[in-house]
């Protein structure tokens, strides 16, 4: 298990790297749109658990405008979401910056994507495993329906994950990752920009998932 942890380890640095290389004129670029359309800061940083649950700072370039004075945070994205900001997500453009997140070791390039620090509390035990590993920045939930299946489905699959994973599965899933974003495939959720609340409920249901 050291051993697999550490080629893990390893392929996440030597991909962060070389892809944070090639895809540096995107990256600037990006920055250069967001600076222009929303100011500064050009990035979205926020606390979010990693493995063991422990927090980290996640960064993402930012596609949303801050909330009005007495505008809601939660629930209304789909009204604060910028135009740049639908290309950026649409893309999958606005999760680049979280190459850097991998290269310090906060996260790895597959594994459950990180949520929010108020979901924990709210996980079953069984969901709860998905912090046995540092998260990714895909998964075996983005190429099962990513945004468009429901919690408690995203969730199976994130703990089925943390069972089978394995440096073949993680290469299987980069390559249908890459399909999913080509053709921009379960971005968002119905009525959503991405996810509703999670709000815990039932216990997660253990997909018979084959990789």
């Amino acid at each position: 298990m050291r051993l697999k942890n550490a080629v893990k380890r390893g392929v996440d640095v030597v991909g962060a790297g070389v892809g944070l290389v090639f895809i540096s004129p995107v990256l600037a670029a990006a920055a250069v749109a967001v600076g222009l359309t929303m100011g500064r800061p050009i990035f979205f940083r926020q606390r979010r658990p990693g493995l063991g649950g422990e927090p980290f700072i996640l960064i993402k370039f930012r596609t949303m405008r801050p909330p009005s004075p007495g505008e809601e945070r939660i629930g209304n994205d789909e009204g604060r979401i910028t135009a740049v900001g639908k290309l950026l997500r649409s893309t999958s453009i606005d999760e680049l910056p979280t190459l850097l997140n991998v290269l310090r070791g906060d996260m790895s390039l597959v594994g459950p994507r990180p949520l929010l620090m108020r979901y924990l509390k709210r996980y079953s035990p069984e969901q709860a495993r998905r912090h046995e590993v540092r998260p990714g920045i895909t998964g075996w939930a983005q190429i099962n329906g990513r945004n468009a299946v429901d919690w408690h489905q995203r969730l199976a699959h994130d703990v089925w994950y943390v069972d089978n994973h394995s440096l073949w599965l993680d290469l299987k899933i980069l390559v249908r990752t890459v399909q999913k974003v080509v053709f921009r495939e379960g971005i968002s959720s119905e009525g959503h920009v991405t996810m509703p609340e999670f709000q815990g409920g039932r216990p997660v249901d253990r997909p018979e998932d084959r990789a």
